[in-house]
């Protein structure tokens, strides 16, 4: 009996001496969290789509709080939400102009040409680190085997005719898709430019005309005959400064071969 009682008393000593232990470490070491990041996390839509340039929304809402990152960076957020989190972070924003992704290739099935047949890996990033770098003749287009797609967590991408296609209605202009696209084909475009270059090639002439038949070949002619001048060729390609586009389409008239298109 007094062994039994004996034991008793040493566990229960023990059990105190670690329960007084285990408080005064968590009370020393404790990590003081910022009471911002709690309000800031509700606020975020929790898609962890990553277009802020952080892991996920809790990254992103501790990097507001330590006022690293601004608080209008989550497109899935709005604008509306942007206000907010600036609110409980007591600054003032300026929301901007919305953007929309836009695919920069219109090389489908029918116009752009192949060098061959494509065994490998149905994904983007892993074709164009082995030899051949997919099947697309063209070394700047749109791959089609849409690590776009699985990037997008909002549903807004498909693979059509072995090109990627915006459903702009659903895309909120996060960039996941941009950052993800190894070809660089895919931009982000405020959303009421409706005017863009719907090409990525950096070749000319008959190189072009030979890998597809709706690219641009650096003729210039739209440069040429913009009337606000917002139109520069840049290596071989069209840039549009849609600062000073207005959206005549005059560049989309000239064009020989259909670079260039409207988004309406």
């Amino acid at each position: 009996m007094k062994e039994l009682l004996f034991a008793v008393i040493t566990l229960g000593g023990l059990g105190l001496l670690f329960g007084i232990i285990l408080g005064y470490s968590s009370k020393k070491f404790a990590v003081e969290v910022d009471e911002k990041v709690p309000l800031i996390k509700e606020c975020l839509p929790g898609a962890n789509c990553g277009g802020c340039g952080y892991a996920g929304c809790d990254a992103y809402a501790q990097a507001v709080a330590d006022e690293i990152a601004a608080t209008n960076c989550c497109a899935a957020a709005g604008a509306a939400v942007a206000e907010k989190i600036a609110e409980i972070m007591g600054v003032s924003i300026n929301a901007g102009e919305a953007n929309v992704a836009f695919v920069k290739c219109k090389g489908t099935c029918d116009k752009a040409k192949e060098k061959g047949i494509y065994y490998g890996i149905a994904n983007c990033i892993d074709a164009v680190n082995i030899p051949g770098g997919g099947s697309k003749a063209c070394e700047f287009g749109c791959l089609g085997l849409g690590s776009c797609v699985e990037a997008c967590k909002f549903d807004a991408l498909n693979i059509i005719n072995d090109v990627a296609v915006i459903d702009e209605d659903k895309c909120i202009g996060c960039g996941a898709c941009v950052k993800t696209c190894p070809k660089k084909v895919i931009d982000l475009l405020p959303v009421s430019k409706k005017v863009e270059i719907g090409c990525n090639s950096k070749t000319k002439g008959i190189e072009v005309k030979n890998n597809c038949s709706v690219g641009c070949i650096s003729c210039g002619l739209c440069a040429r005959n913009c009337p606000e001048e917002a139109i520069e060729m840049i290596n071989n390609l069209p840039v549009i400064n849609h600062d000073k586009c207005v959206g005549c389409g005059i560049c989309i008239e000239k064009c020989p071969t259909h670079a260039i298109v409207n988004r309406k």
